[in-house]
C-alpha cells in the first residue's frame, strides 16, 4: 500500500506513510459521526417502548447524558488526530517535495532546461506542489476515508436490515460511476487550461523582461492586446473546467438524493406491512443523512483528485528524467582538456560538432575562433559537462569527464561569460559566491586584482552596496570585472572565457584584460573570441567551421597559411577601417 501511494501520488516514503495514517484518521472520524445516530436510535427506542417507572427514565437520561459527553470527547480527539494527520503532514510533505524537485533539477543536464521553459518549471515546483498539498490534506484521505467508513457502516446496517440497507446504498456506486465517467472530459479541459495558464505566465514574464524593447519599438499597445487575449482565453478555459466538473458532480449528487427517497419509499412499505417499526425507519433516515452528506463532498474531492493527478504526472516527468551522475572521488594527471573525435547535436537536431579533436594544455591559452554557428560555445559547454557528448570522449587530466559527478567536475572550473549573472545582494556577497566561506580580506584582494576596487569604493556603501537584480545598477564593464573577481576567488585550475570582453568599451576592455591576465596565470585556459586581436598572443588557436576543426596552430603559423583564420583576420582589418 505504501509503495502504491508513492508511485501513484509522487510522494516520498514518509509522505506515503503519512497519507495512510491520514486515511485511517479520516475513516475513524467518519465512523465516529455515526455514533450520535446510535444514541438517538437507543433514545427513541426507550421513549416509544413501554416505561416501567419514573426511576428507570431518570436513570436512562443520565446514561444518555454521560454517553453523549463521552462521544463528544471521542469526536474531539479524533478530529484533532485527523487535523494533525492531514494538514500538518501535508505541509511537511509539500516542503519535502519541493526540495526533492529542486535537488533533482540541480542534477539534470542542461539539455533538460532547453525543453522546459522557466514558467513551466516554476509552475511545477510551486503550483503543482501546492495542488498536491491540497489533495494530500483534503481530497485523497477524505474520499478514501468516507468510502471505507460507508462500506463498514453499510455492513453494520446490512445485519440490522438488508432491505433497508440496499435501498440506502444502491445510489452510491451509480454516483461514483457518473463522477468517474467525466474524467476523460475533465482531463482534456484541464490540460488545455494549464497550457493556457503557462502561456499567460510566459507572456507576463516576457513583458516584464523585455519592457525596454517593447517601448523602444512602439509595440506596447499591440503586445498588451495579445496579453489581454491570453488572459481572456485562460479565464474562459478555467470556467469550462469548472462547468464540466460541476456537470458530472452535481448530477452525481442529485442521484444521491434519490437514495433518501428510496429509503422513505421502501421503509414506508415495510412499515405498513409490519416488517419494521417506526424507530427502524427513523434510524435509516438519520443514517442516510450521515452517509450522503459526507459522500456528496467526497464526489467533489474525487473530481479534484482527477485534476490533481495531472499535476502529479508533471512532477513524475521531472523525476523520470535521467540524471548526470559520476564519481565524487577523482584524481587527475594534470589539467589538460582533450577532445577526441567528439560529435554532438542539440535535442536530436542537426549535428553541431562532428569528429572534433584537439588538446588544450595546462599552462597554455587555447583560443577557439571561427564563423558564427561553428560550435565554439558548444565546445566550452561540453568541456564543463553542461551537456554530454553523443560520440567520442572529453578528458580532463586523462579522466573521462562523463564518469565524473558534474558538481565535482565544476569545482575545477572558473567561468567568465559575456552574459554575466549577478544577484540582488551586496557586492561582497556576489564576489564571495566564487568561494564559500571566503574571508572579507580574500574578497578585497581579488577585487583589487580584478580592477574592481576603485568603482566599488565609489558606491554609497562600498562593498556592502546592494547592486539590484542581476547587477542592474552597474555598467557592463563593472559587472564583467565582478565576474572575473569571483573567478579569481575560486582559483580553479581550468578557466573558460566566452566572449568576456566582446561588448565592452575600450577603457573597460583594457581594465578587464588586465584582470584576465591575473586570472589565467598557470591555468588551462580555453577562450572563445571573435576579435582576432584579443587572442593573437594565444599559445594555440583552434579554428572551428561547420562543426569541425578547420585548422589549428599559433597565430603566426595560421597567418602564414591561406585558411579560415587568415581570411577572418583580413576581414576584421578591413572592417576596422570602415567609416560613416
Amino acid at each position: 500500500m505504501i509503495k502504491y501511494f508513492e508511485r501513484k501520488f509522487a510522494l516520498s516514503e514518509q509522505g506515503a506513510k503519512d497519507l495512510f495514517k491520514a486515511i485511517i484518521a479520516c475513516t475513524l472520524t467518519d465512523i465516529s459521526l455515526m455514533l450520535p445516530v446510535g444514541i438517538l436510535y437507543l433514545l427513541l427506542s426507550d421513549f416509544v417502548s413501554p416505561l416501567v417507572g419514573g426511576k428507570q427514565v431518570t436513570s436512562n437520561i443520565w446514561f444518555y447524558i454521560g454517553l453523549s459527553i463521552l462521544i463528544l470527547a471521542v469526536l474531539f480527539v479524533l478530529q484533532w488526530l485527523q487535523y494533525n494527520a492531514t494538514f500538518l503532514a501535508s505541509y511537511k510533505e509539500s516542503a519535502t517535495k519541493r526540495i526533492a524537485l529542486a535537488e533533482r533539477l540541480r542534477k539534470l543536464p542542461l539539455s533538460f532546461f532547453g525543453k522546459r521553459d522557466l514558467a513551466d518549471l516554476t509552475t511545477t515546483i510551486m503550483a503543482d506542489c501546492a495542488q498536491l498539498e491540497t489533495a494530500f490534506s483534503h481530497y485523497i484521505p477524505e474520499l478514501i476515508g468516507s468510502l471505507v467508513s460507508i462500506i463498514l457502516a453499510s455492513i453494520g446496517l446490512f445485519f440490522i436490515d438488508w432491505r433497508m440497507t440496499l435501498a440506502l446504498v444502491w445510489v452510491i456506486p451509480v454516483a461514483l460511476l457518473i463522477t468517474a465517467g467525466g474524467k476523460r472530459w475533465q482531463d482534456r479541459f484541464t490540460i488545455k487550461s494549464k497550457q493556457l495558464q503557462l502561456e499567460r505566465a510566459d507572456g507576463i514574464q516576457e513583458c516584464i523582461e523585455t519592457v525596454r524593447e517593447i517601448k523602444a519599438n512602439n509595440q506596447t499597445e499591440s503586445y498588451l492586446a495579445r496579453l489581454d487575449e491570453l488572459l481572456v482565453e485562460s479565464e474562459t478555459s478555467s470556467i469550462r473546467v469548472e462547468l464540466n466538473t460541476a456537470l458530472f458532480v452535481v448530477s452525481a449528487q442529485m442521484v444521491l438524493r434519490i437514495g433518501i427517497a428510496t429509503v422513505v419509499l421502501v421503509g414506508s412499505l415495510l412499515l405498513v406491512n409490519g416488517l419494521i417499526d417506526f424507530t427502524m425507519l427513523l434510524l435509516f433516515l438519520i443514517a442516510a443523512s450521515r452517509v450522503f452528506d459526507p459522500l456528496a463532498s467526497s464526489l467533489i474531492n474525487l473530481a479534484a483528485i482527477f485534476s490533481s493527478m495531472l499535476s502529479v504526472e508533471r512532477m513524475q516527468k521531472i523525476e523520470c528524467e535521467s540524471l548526470q551522475i559520476g564519481s565524487d572521488h577523482v584524481t587527475y594527471d594534470g589539467y589538460d582538456i582533450r577532445f577526441d573525435r567528439v560529435g554532438f547535436a542539440y535535442a536530436g537536431g542537426k549535428t553541431v560538432l562532428d569528429e572534433v579533436s584537439f588538446t588544450a594544455k595546462q599552462g597554455e591559452v587555447t583560443a577557439l575562433v571561427g564563423p558564427s554557428g561553428g560550435g565554439k560555445s558548444t565546445v566550452a559547454k561540453l568541456a564543463a559537462r553542461f551537456w554530454d557528448v553523443d560520440r567520442g570522449t572529453i578528458t580532463l587530466g586523462g579522466t573521462d569527464i562523463s564518469a565524473v559527478d558534474p558538481e565535482t567536475l565544476l569545482s575545477n572550473y572558473s567561468m567568465v561569460f559575456q552574459d554575466v549573472v549577478l544577484f540582488g545582494n551586496t557586492v561582497m556577497e556576489n564576489i564571495r559566491l566564487g568561494k564559500r566561506g571566503a574571508t572579507d580580506e580574500e574578497v578585497l584582494s581579488v577585487a583589487k586584482a580584478a580592477q574592481c576596487d576603485e568603482f566599488i569604493n565609489a558606491m554609497p556603501q562600498g562593498y556592502q552596496t546592494v547592486i539590484g537584480e542581476n547587477g542592474s545598477t552597474l555598467s557592463g564593464g563593472e559587472r564583467q570585472r565582478i565576474s572575473i573577481a569571483r573567478a579569481l576567488l575560486k582559483d580553479a585550475p581550468v578557466i573558460l572565457l566566452d566572449e568576456a570582453t566582446a561588448s565592452l568599451d575600450v577603457e573597460s576592455e583594457t581594465l578587464t584584460q588586465r584582470a584576465l591576465s591575473e586570472l589565467v596565470k598557470g591555468k588551462t585556459v580555453l577562450v572563445i573570441a571573435h576579435r582576432m586581436r584579443t587572442i593573437a598572443g594565444a599559445d594555440k588557436i583552434v579554428v572551428l567551421k561547420g562543426g569541425q576543426v578547420a585548422e589549428e596552430g599559433t597565430s603566426a603559423t595560421l597567418l602564414a597559411g591561406d585558411g579560415v583564420y587568415r581570411r577572418m583576420v583580413e576581414l576584421q582589418t578591413r572592417s576596422s577601417e570602415w567609416k560613416l
